[in-house]
């Protein structure tokens, strides 16, 4: 397996505890072990981050959160109520997941209202709207990523980890070339091993999300 020594891959991990059971113990371990490795951030449930706040104070690993997670089908006013407080707790990066009902029944203007407002709301923030790849249509992947675009969003995210299926090459493929580099892509759910990291970079994401980032950094040492 070749891998470009201009890639950090651990600068491109968001590296993700999101377990409905997951305990203290287990999030200072997934800290520390973003300092250890060099991952870009720790994604993690809102009520840890002022734990990761601490822990990770001065050591350049941000801390992602995720918004109305994992459905998205809660009401958008509490998605920006959501959103603030975890900026206001210590949060840099929200993943929100988009209303995906509203989606499936071509609401979009009810759907670039809910990302612009949640947007809006959070400036200091980088927002990330999961758009749940795989109940969607090829066309509803192209409009649903053409809206997180143009509302003031910074990255379009497949997936959530707690869906049928998660983030998929072609997936990628599309949603970059519809964007053309306007936006980053972040591809997360079922990424496990070196080879799927290198797949998702490879066909044009931007950033991973990944339960399994130690063992993947472990596998690239090995081949360095």
């Amino acid at each position: 397996m070749k891998i470009d020594s201009n890639v950090n891959i651990a600068n491109l991990i968001d590296h993700t505890l999101l377990k409905p059971a997951a305990s203290l113990k287990d999030i200072e371990r997934l800290c520390a072990e973003a300092k250890e490795y060099g991952f870009f951030s720790v994604c993690i449930h809102p009520c840890f981050i002022k734990t990761a706040k601490k822990i990770l104070s001065g050591s350049g690993v941000r801390i992602t959160t995720v918004i109305g997670f994992p459905l998205g089908a809660t009401f958008s006013g509490a998605k920006v109520f959501e959103a603030m407080k975890s900026v206001h707790e210590g949060a840099d990066e929200l993943d929100m997941v988009m209303n995906i009902s509203a989606a499936k029944a071509g609401r979009w203007d009810a759907v670039k209202k809910e990302i612009s407002d949640f947007a809006t709301a959070t400036p200091s923030a980088v927002h990330k709207v999961i758009i749940e790849t795989c109940y969607l249509s090829d066309d509803e992947k192209i409009k649903a990523s053409l809206a997180v675009m143009d509302t003031g969003a910074e990255f379009v995210k497949t997936s959530t980890g707690f869906a049928p299926a998660g983030a998929m090459v072609k997936d990628i493929v599309m949603i970059r070339d519809i964007t053309k580099g306007k936006i980053g892509i972040k591809a997360a759910g079922g990424i496990k091993t070196l080879k799927d990291a290198l797949s998702f970079i490879g066909a044009g994401a931007t950033r991973i999300g990944t339960s399994s980032g130690v063992e993947i950094i472990k596998e690239a040492d090995a081949l360095a």
